[in-house]
């Protein structure tokens, strides 16, 4: 009998409590490790690691929406964020925005059609001296440009195999 889906990911949640401890202290890794490899954290999956860690599913959901990084949403392989403080704002964060807004064919807190990049804000990423600041899932890029956007998307592209040159549409979601 092949396993579902669900099983699959059930068996997951419990090897990860497992290994992180079948206790309430054990839920911000397990989600993370979900958010991870699966880069969303749906109803069924918050369910079962309430069910693991004997906790009620409501703990699990204000954990998962309260935390941006850990937001139950589907995300991109890559999910970029752009530092909106007024520091960043200053050093050309908008000029920033737009290029990517341009090149990926989407706008902030938006996910691209296959499912490759997300743009999203962040708050505060500590750089205020460097800014603009961009956080591409844990890399951090500072004194970033709109030239340097292309390179950083294309950095991306690389390691996923699809260059820029051979796009050929742009999706807006």
């Amino acid at each position: 009998m092949l396993m579902t889906d669900r099983e699959r990911l059930a068996g997951e949640i419990k090897a990860l409590a497992e290994k992180h401890g079948n206790c309430r202290t054990a839920l911000i890794p397990i989600v993370q490790e979900i958010k991870q490899k699966y880069r969303k954290v749906d109803d069924f999956a918050m369910q079962v690691i309430a069910d693991q860690l004997g906790i009620h599913p409501v703990e699990v959901y204000s954990v998962v929406s309260f935390y941006a990084f850990l937001g139950s949403a589907a995300h991109g392989k890559y999910i970029i964020r752009l530092c909106r403080t007024i520091s960043c704002d200053m050093q050309g964060k908008e000029r920033v925005m737009r290029q990517m807004e341009n090149d990926l064919g989407i706008r902030f807190g938006e996910t691209t059609a296959d499912g490759k990049f997300s743009l999203e804000w962040a708050n505060c990423m500590g750089m205020c001296d460097q800014g603009p600041a961009m956080l591409v899932n844990e890399k951090v890029y500072t004194h970033v440009t709109p030239e340097k956007v292309h390179e950083i998307l294309e950095e991306c592209r690389r390691s996923f195999g699809v260059h820029a040159t051979e796009q050929k549409e742009v999706y807006l979601v």
